[in-house]
């Protein structure tokens, strides 16, 4: 099948799952899978993490991959070649708009690598015609997605996994099991960091987008721009349309490890301090710092690692204060302090926490057992929305009070105006 370019009116109402007029439509259908069964799964998005996708779920024996959708076509072909040198018999079919995906009924599941303003959308529009969905991070692009996104979620009985793969691993388990086991005393302070920051990128000029790109179809919601390379592949969270930069990137893959460990509560402010690049086109941080106030708990975030033993190594990492120690990690390591002795490891603290099959096993086991995983939406969710109020306040250049019952800033009508976007026509947020 050749890569669907245009779509009439007709079908783009069947297969949006939303009208014009912002409603839902009534197209979901409950997916049931037995153990037994194969998960027909459609890759949305084939570029650098889309491509992951593909050998990862290739390799499962339950898991046919039938459809592809990208809107690059020369990211599509290869993803079709990349899948049939995995799978010699697969024949997908081919799609440059995945609202093809989405209306068809022999696809039970549909992972999405687009980039990060796109990953709502996808989500919601999949859980409301019966699919679950693997996610790729960061979890939406606002705070408003985030919480349509959950309520879809529920409403329609569906699964999902962000795609933080790290979190399966057996150090992050561990890390958890040692703070929670109160070896360290309470932890009062957090401090997060992840080296590096968003690039300028020059003054480059408007281009035409070149034939095998839909470049109206890759803005899709966002606010409509010119085309020039460096704001598509690859580069495009160097811009606020589109994303937050290596901040939104990498946020979730190190507080992971806090809310895994410490699961913290009741953020009260947020005060953000950073630079955007001067040397080019680009307007996300090229350094951010954030300080977070929660419920007995001080959160640090740094652009450099923080001045506490063994940071200085780490490009990425965290180190929990406690009453009685210290334990400083990245993704694979960890470094515990306790007075004057310094551990890997604390073996009188036993194994607590169920470990993972893998991160794809668990979600592909949840499609079956209908069962959330562990990176499940709402975890997700919760451990994403500090990064969005971060880059409000970094925005705004000031200190935000946050009201964590009501979901919104206080006082404060420009912060909260911030919490969501309204879409470019015809794409609209639906409401639930």
């Amino acid at each position: 099948m050749k890569p669907i370019t245009k779509i009439n009116r007709r079908r783009f109402l069947k297969t949006t799952g939303i009208g014009l007029a912002g409603l839902p439509l009534a197209t979901n259908a409950i997916t049931k899978i037995t153990p037994a069964d194969k998960i027909r799964v459609a890759h949305i998005g084939t570029g650098n993490m889309g491509s992951s996708h593909i050998r990862w779920f290739s390799a499962f024996p339950d898991v046919e991959t039938i459809a592809l959708c990208d809107v690059d076509k020369l990211r599509l072909n290869d993803a079709k070649k990349l899948l049939q040198s995995r799978n010699p018999s697969a024949n997908p079919d081919l799609y440059s708009d995945f609202r093809y995906i989405i209306d068809r009924k022999d696809i039970d599941v549909v992972t999405c690598a687009t980039p990060d303003h796109w990953h709502a959308m996808v989500a919601i529009m999949a859980f409301e015609s019966g699919k679950d969905v693997y996610g790729e991070k960061p979890l939406s692009y606002s705070p408003r997605e985030g919480q349509v996104m959950l309520e879809a979620l529920k409403h329609h009985n569906r699964i999902f996994q962000l795609g933080t793969q790290i979190h399966a691993g057996e150090n992050y388990h561990r890390v958890a099991e040692i703070i929670q086991s109160g070896a360290l005393g309470k932890i009062n302070t957090v401090r997060l960091w992840k080296t590096g920051g968003t690039k300028g990128l020059g003054f480059p000029p408007n281009e035409m987008p070149p034939e095998h790109l839909d470049w109206d179809m890759w803005l899709g919601p966002a606010p409509y721009s010119e085309y020039t390379p460096v704001k598509c592949h690859g580069t495009f969270r160097s811009f606020f349309d589109y994303s937050g930069g290596v901040f939104a990137d990498f946020w979730c893959h190190i507080a992971d490890i806090m809310y895994m460990s410490v699961s913290p509560e009741n953020l009260t402010s947020i005060d953000a301090r950073g630079e955007v690049p001067d040397d080019g086109i680009a307007d996300t941080p090229k350094w951010i710092d954030v300080d977070f106030k929660f419920k007995d708990l001080d959160v640090f975030w740094t652009t450099k690692p923080p001045q506490v033993p063994n940071a200085e190594n780490m490009h990425i990492g965290a180190h929990f204060e406690g009453e009685k120690g210290t334990l400083t990690c990245d993704y694979e390591n960890r470094i515990i302090k306790i007075g004057n002795e310094t551990f890997s490891d604390l073996p009188e603290v036993p194994k607590t926490l169920p470990r993972s099959p893998g991160h794809q096993r668990n979600f592909l086991d949840a499609v079956k057992s209908r069962n959330q995983p562990e990176s499940n939406l709402e975890y997700a969710r919760k451990m994403t929305l500090p990064m969005h109020l971060a880059l409000i306040s970094f925005r705004l250049k000031r200190k935000l009070s946050w009201d964590s019952t009501r979901e919104e800033f206080k006082n404060d009508s420009a912060a909260n105006f911030l919490l969501a976007r309204k879409y470019r026509s015809p794409w609209k947020l639906p409401d639930y």
